[in-house]
């Protein structure tokens, strides 16, 4: 086999999305001697990459735009040029989506892995020389032996070249937290390279040496790589779907969630992060991995450790038809023609991104119901939740002429504000879905006259003030208060 070069000078990344992006981003912006390239076969995307205007960029980051804009053009680069990319690199990223089967064998848990698999494929129809191919992308243990059963027969020269080609194959899970992943990975806890090759695995780390400790430098075998990432993401749904129960508890014994996170958290060998109850968890990786870790659990035959990991989703998914059930029940049993203000609608603060985003289904289950919904969220936009909500938005009723004959017949709505106070006008409640920095400071003295009361706060995330709220005459109802 030949040598991995001493030196990569050419990196290229196949797949421009929440993971791929960024990563290659800093990399390029830390490595100014390696040529990124990144490439995805979706052009609106990678022109929206290339757009001249930073704040267009489709992922939203925090610092993302910055780091673009000192590396793009120099040694970063975006494009739909897939073969060519790859011929060019030393090494190549797969970091494309790996969603959950929608059918078929192991449909509802297993990774659809069709595009890992073509990835690979066109890796090695176009690859030249020797080349590193990195797993970056969220991957069942044992992905890398299909990886490298397609690379291993693809161990020849192509026509008309002299020179053998050979492929090593390393997995290096990405651990970003979506609002926080330029820091995530400008100042990662630890950077995790799975391999068997020493030569590949040192030219990987030598990479992320040039600004990550040596110490956080991890090195496994392959197989250890691909389950260290489920297990991470099982481990920090798990302690949410935790603390979420607790709160259901406290809400009913009269104990505050908070008063018990800090007491517990205040334990060396527990700690506290990951501790806030809300209305659980969403983003791409955390219900996407605990289901593969379920299929693969019961693959192997091990359906006790599968159900412990299931009960964990169906949990999550238990709080936020609890919070929906909830908000019913206190607006006196109907929310039928009511209009009700929901802040927030990605899954976390500081992203755009909607996937399993909890008020998705909280949302769904208010317009079942037949609920008149005024969604504002900073940074997803309204084509975004049409597509989430499978729905149409409709137009704004006359907050002032009260519910249509439409609504009152059960017709549940939806329709994008562009700010809080014209949410909230004319609505019976507030709901708190998304833990934005601006809901926190919200003047609720001028809010309130604006709600037709008697009128209610949800705060599925506890970041407003209860006494300024309850100053205001607004009854409240924060998640884990056992005061509410």
């Amino acid at each position: 086999m030949t040598k991995p070069p001493k030196e990569i000078r050419n990196i290229c990344c196949i797949g421009a999305g929440y993971v791929g992006g960024p990563t290659m981003a800093v990399i390029a912006d830390r490595c100014p001697n390696i040529q990124v390239n990144v490439v995805d076969l979706d052009a609106a995307r990678i022109a929206a990459w290339n757009d001249s205007d930073l704040s267009k960029l489709p992922v939203y980051e925090p610092g993302l735009d910055a780091v673009v804009g000192r590396a793009r053009g120099q040694n970063l680069h975006f494009s739909t040029e897939v073969d060519i990319a790859i011929s060019k690199a030393d090494m190549v990223f797969i970091s494309v989506n790996t969603p959950t089967k929608a059918k078929g064998l192991g449909s509802g848990q297993a990774s659809d892995l069709r595009w890992v698999e073509a990835c690979a494929r066109q890796v090695a129809k176009c690859a030249k020389g020797h080349t590193i191919v990195v797993e970056k992308s969220t991957l069942p243990v044992r992905t890398a032996e299909t990886i490298q059963a397609i690379l291993h027969a693809a161990q020849k020269p192509l026509v008309d070249e002299s020179s053998p080609r050979s492929f090593v194959v390393l997995s290096n899970p990405e651990f970003l937290a979506e609002g926080t992943a330029i820091q995530d990975l400008e100042s990662p806890d630890r950077v995790l390279i799975g391999g068997e090759d020493n030569d590949a695995i040192e030219a990987l780390a030598k990479i992320y040496s040039q600004w990550v400790p040596s110490e956080k430098i991890l090195r496994t075998n392959l197989w250890s790589s691909e389950l260290s990432k489920l297990t991470a993401n099982a481990f920090l749904a798990q302690r949410i779907s935790s603390i979420n129960s607790v709160a259901a508890l406290c809400e009913v014994t009269g104990a505050d969630v908070r008063e018990v996170s800090m007491a517990i958290g205040a334990d060396s060998r527990i700690g506290e992060r990951f501790l806030n109850s809300g209305p659980g968890f969403g983003g791409s990786c955390f219900k996407k991995d605990i289901l593969n870790l379920v299929y693969l659990c019961r693959y192997f035959s091990l359906p006790e450790v599968a159900d412990y990991w299931q009960n964990v989703v169906t949990l999550n998914t238990w709080q936020q038809h609890r919070i929906a059930r909830l908000v019913v029940k206190q607006l006196f049993g109907t929310v039928t023609g009511k209009r009700l203000a929901l802040l927030g609608f990605a899954f976390k603060a500081n992203t755009n991104d909607t996937r399993e985003a909890p008020a998705i289904n909280i949302a769904k289950d208010l317009l079942e119901e037949g609920a008149q919904l005024a969604i504002y969220d900073p940074k997803v936009n309204a084509k975004q939740i049409s597509m989430d909500l499978q729905l149409h938005e409709s137009s704004p009723p006359d907050s002032e002429a009260g519910p249509t004959r439409a609504a009152l017949n059960g017709e549940g709505t939806w329709w994008p504000e562009s700010s809080v106070i014209e949410a909230v006008n004319g609505a019976d409640a507030v709901l708190i879905l998304t833990e934005w920095e601006e809901f926190r400071h919200l003047n609720w003295a001028m809010i309130a006259p604006k709600m037709r009361q008697p009128a209610w706060v949800f705060d599925a995330r506890a970041v407003v003030d209860p006494i300024a709220v309850r100053s205001t005459g607004l009854k409240l109802w924060r998640v884990g208060d056992g005061d509410s």
